[in-house]
């Protein structure tokens, strides 16, 4: 199975594996997904699941945390230290939706995090909205596109990189549409509802403490230079204007 295209038209039927124990969820994630187009492959396992993750790259991979064999975080690493796998988004659906939980799966590189319970409509809009972000982007990349420096750090937004003393920092591509959208207007402020519809639409179901957790992870990931990503307290973030 290969990619194809872009969008949510990326093909007739996008594909989605969904790597999930418990058969229940399986099977209504895996029969809400078909309703919406989509073609998915469930498995019950972490060994399984990884396995067929790289024999051919889904469009999107949907992970529990808690899985037989090898954790959904296990599998999530995996992934992004993969040069075939790193670009296929994944999202965590899983019971376990304390802070610490959230931060760690999107520092190992998840672009979305869902807990359960769960409603259908939200997780067909946010696979959605991963396919969206992942493809629909502009045809051709240049290499002359623009370049957002700020001292040590720059953002070039044609090669989808980050680079901090010349050193590649590596972000989800969720953090990086973060990171370009507040850096590519410095001292401007904006609120997290307008940060999400930036990013992901304004259909985009998603609480003010989902993007508090990105921050945090896109922050540490920065080390020194995330100091210039501000909380506006009671309003949301802006970019040091230097």
């Amino acid at each position: 199975m290969h990619r194809n295209g872009k969008g949510t038209g990326v093909s007739n039927e996008p594909i989605i594996y969904v790597v999930e124990d418990d058969d229940d969820i399986l099977e209504l994630i895996r029969f809400n997904l078909k309703m919406a187009g989509f073609k998915v492959y469930g498995f019950s396992n972490g060994p399984d699941g990884l396995q067929a993750l790289k024999n051919a790259k889904p469009h999107v991979a949907i992970l529990d945390l808690m899985l037989p064999g090898m954790s959904g975080l296990d599998i999530c690493s995996q992934m992004k230290s993969s040069e075939e796998l790193k670009a296929v988004p994944v999202m965590f659906v899983t019971a376990k939706g304390e802070e610490k939980d959230i931060v760690r799966g999107l520092e190992m590189g998840a672009d979305d995090y869902l807990t359960k319970p769960f409603s259908p409509q939200v997780l067909v809009a946010r696979v959605k909205a991963l396919l969206r972000r992942s493809y629909d982007e502009p045809e051709g990349h240049q290499e002359d596109s623009e370049m957002i420096e700020v001292g040590a750090m720059r953002i070039h937004k044609g090669r989808h990189e980050v680079t901090i003393d010349d050193e590649p920092v590596k972000l989800t591509n969720t953090e990086f549409q973060i990171l370009t959208f507040l850096a590519q207007k410095p001292g401007w402020v904006f609120t997290r509802g307008q940060i999400v519809n930036a990013i992901h639409g304004q259909d985009y179901a998603v609480t003010d403490r989902t993007i508090d957790f990105q921050m945090v992870g896109l922050r540490k990931k920065m080390g020194p230079v995330g100091s210039h990503i501000e909380t506006v307290r009671g309003v949301g973030y802006r970019f040091k204007d230097e």
